[in-house]
């Protein structure tokens, strides 16, 4: 498996807000609190640095292998 953790997750992020009907970054008329919550966890996975622990902590939120 050549994918990486955040890559993994990034991944699980965008198919768990599609599948909630949203889209990243859906703005100001989104209020649905499932997706606003997915929304903040995609944006601080993009702002961790490597080897971040917020990477891990988010791949166990969601359940990535």
């Amino acid at each position: 498996m050549a994918e990486s953790l955040r890559d993994r997750v990034r991944e699980k992020l965008l198919r768990q807000i599609a599948e909630d009907g949203g889209a990243p970054s859906g703005g100001a008329e989104d209020d649905d609190p499932r997706l606003v919550a997915l929304d903040d966890d995609l944006a601080a996975l993009d702002r961790a640095p490597d080897g971040d622990p917020v990477i891990e902590h988010l791949a166990a939120k969601y359940w990535v292998p």
